[in-house]
C-alpha cells in the first residue's frame, strides 16, 4: 500500500515539473535575434585617362598585390599629345639656340616661317573645335570628341605664342628678357612634358591595395570614360559585420562593447567588438514606439569587427546576434 502511495506521489511530483516547465516556456520572453551582414573593404580602379581598354589582366577571382598592373587603356590622342610637345620643345631649343648665338637672316626667315605655320595650324584647329562643338550640341558626336579638339585647339594656341616669341627674339636679337622668356618657354615645356608623362603612366592603372578580383566591368575593346571604374577590389581581411539596430536597444551596443555571433555560411560562433555607430537616413527609419507613446524609435548601423580574423570570411554573409531580454 505504501509503494501505492508513493507511485502515486511521483507521479503527481513529475506532472507538476511537466506543467511548471510548459508554463515557463509558455510565458518566457524570448531571445531578440537581429540578422545584418558582412561588409569588406573595396577599391574601385579605375583611370583619369579615357580612351579605348586595350587589355584587362586579371579575372574574377584573382589575387592582386598593390600597385600590380591591372588593366591598360589604348590613347592614341596622347601621343599625339607626346609628339606635339616634341614639337614645342624643339622650338624651345632653337628660341635659346637664338638668344645664345645671336640672329641671322636665316633664323629670322625660319622663325616667321614656324610661326606662320603654327598660326594657320591654329585656325584650323580652332575651326575643327567650332564645327565638332556644333556637332555635340547636335548631340552627333562625343563629348570626349570635343574634349579632345578642344585641347588640340589649346595646343596649336599655346605653340603659336611660343613661335611668336622665337620670331620677336630672332627679329630684336637676345636681350634679357629673350633670356627670361626662353626660360619661361622651357619651364613651359618641362610642364606639358611632364603633364602628358603622367596620363600616359595612367593609361596602365595599377592596383591601388591588395586584395581579390570581385568585377570586371569593362572587357578588351570598349570604351573607357574618364574616371570610370573597370575593376573591383575586395580586401577580405578588412571586413566587419553590420546591424540596424533600433535606437531602444542602442544601450547595448556602445563601442567597445563584445558580443558572440552566429556566422551560418561557416557554421560557427566569433567574437566582435562595437567600432562604430551611425544613424541612418529619415527614410523608412523610423519604427513606432506603441500604442499611446507620443515619440517614434529611429534606427542605427552599427559596426562591428571581428576580434580575431576569420578564414573564410566574405562580404554579403549573414551574421545573427541574439540579445536576452
Amino acid at each position: 500500500m505504501s509503494a501505492r502511495k508513493g507511485l502515486i506521489l511521483l507521479v503527481l511530483a513529475a506532472v507538476v515539473v511537466i506543467i511548471a516547465v510548459l508554463f515557463w516556456q509558455a510565458y518566457r520572453v524570448p531571445p531578440l535575434r537581429l540578422q545584418g551582414q558582412v561588409e569588406a573593404r573595396q577599391y574601385m580602379v579605375s583611370s583619369k585617362v579615357p580612351g579605348r581598354l586595350a587589355e584587362v589582366r586579371v579575372r574574377r577571382g584573382d589575387r592582386v598585390d598593390k600597385d600590380q598592373p591591372v588593366f591598360t587603356i589604348d590613347s592614341p590622342e596622347l601621343r599625339a599629345k607626346l609628339a606635339q610637345v616634341e614639337a614645342i620643345d624643339r622650338i624651345s631649343r632653337a628660341l635659346i639656340s637664338a638668344v645664345e648665338g645671336g640672329t641671322r637672316e636665316e633664323k629670322i626667315a625660319a622663325a616667321r616661317s614656324e610661326h606662320e605655320k603654327a598660326r594657320v595650324a591654329e585656325q584650323l584647329a580652332e575651326t575643327t573645335y567650332r564645327r565638332v562643338r556644333a556637332l555635340a550640341d547636335e548631340g552627333l558626336v562625343a563629348r570626349q570628341r570635343l574634349d579632345e579638339a578642344y585641347t588640340a585647339w589649346q595646343v596649336a594656341v599655346k605653340t603659336r605664342v611660343t613661335t611668336g616669341e622665337v620670331l620677336k627674339l630672332a627679329e630684336h636679337g637676345p636681350r634679357d628678357e629673350a633670356r627670361d622668356a626662353s626660360e619661361a618657354t622651357g619651364d613651359v615645356t618641362a610642364s606639358l612634358r611632364s603633364e602628358v608623362a603622367d596620363l600616359l603612366d595612367d593609361t596602365q592603372a595599377r592596383a591601388p591595395h591588395a586584395g581579390e578580383v570581385t568585377d570586371v566591368l569593362l572587357h578588351s575593346g570598349e570604351l573607357v570614360p574618364q574616371g570610370f571604374p573597370v575593376v573591383m577590389l575586395t580586401d577580405a581581411s578588412d571586413a566587419w559585420a553590420l546591424f540596424n539596430v533600433r535606437e531602444d536597444l542602442l544601450a547595448q551596443f556602445q563601442p567597445g562593447n563584445r558580443f558572440t555571433v552566429r556566422i551560418p555560411a561557416l557554421d560557427r560562433d566569433a567574437g566582435f567588438t562595437v567600432s562604430h555607430l551611425a544613424v541612418q537616413g529619415d527614410y523608412a527609419t523610423w519604427s513606432a514606439t506603441g500604442k499611446g507613446q507620443d515619440f517614434d524609435l529611429r534606427t542605427f548601423e552599427v559596426e562591428m569587427r571581428p576580434d580575431q580574423p576569420i578564414p573564410g570570411l566574405r562580404p554579403g554573409m549573414s551574421v545573427l546576434l541574439d540579445l536576452e531580454p
